[in-house]
């Protein structure tokens, strides 16, 4: 055993407390450097009351659009669409829940989004559908996939029962797994769609 002297010990404590400050410093000043974003700023997720030792493992959802509190939301294996909007307060008065598969299972990661009904011949306002005008395919009805070139109605419903069974699409590549669909046909939607 190495018997050392106070002195000794703060000798060799005082260059690791400076290493460890240092090194904390750079960790917190990562993305600082980058400037001014437009993102939405980072919130705490909330938990839900049933934590625990021996609890169900916890998947993190991120909820936006026509809820009472949008944000991020720990929720267990296993959950739906309709028990992320049940923890973000619920759909507010304006939702279109006729555009939610309130039934899908949830992944971790995942951001639902509830659309705002908009009265027949209204157009939603810029920036609230997909980037560039692109199909959903987590929330595309079997009208909008069947629009898409390439897809018929029976390709159309095997995405959308692809997605009831399998959960939301994570890539565009995932339609490589609804039967029916091969790369020259998802390379030809790559640009048209979105998960």
């Amino acid at each position: 055993m190495i018997n050392l002297t106070r002195t000794q010990v703060a000798l060799l404590l005082v260059p690791l407390l400076v290493l460890l400050t240092v090194a904390g410093s750079q960790l917190a000043g990562v993305g600082a450097s980058e400037g001014p974003s437009q993102a939405m700023p980072l919130t705490r997720v909330e938990s839900d009351a049933t934590g625990g030792a021996g609890s169900a493992p916890k998947l993190v959802v991120h909820v936006v659009g026509a809820v009472r509190r949008p944000g991020l939301f720990r929720v267990t294996e296993g959950s739906r669409i309709a028990d992320a909007l049940s923890r973000a307060g619920g759909p507010t008065k304006r939702a279109d829940l006729t555009a939610v598969n309130l039934a899908a299972p949830l992944v971790d990661g995942q951001q639902v989004v509830v659309p705002v009904h908009l009265p027949a011949g209204v157009t939603p306002p810029a920036g609230t559908s997909p980037p560039g005008g692109k199909v959903s395919l987590g929330l595309a009805t079997l009208e909008e996939l069947d629009e898409l070139p390439g897809i018929g109605p029976v390709t159309a419903q095997k995405i959308v029962d692809w997605r009831t069974s399998h959960g939301p699409f994570r890539t565009v590549e995932d339609l490589d797994d609804v039967p029916g669909m091969g790369p020259a046909r998802i390379e030809q939607l790559r640009e048209l769609v979105t998960p």
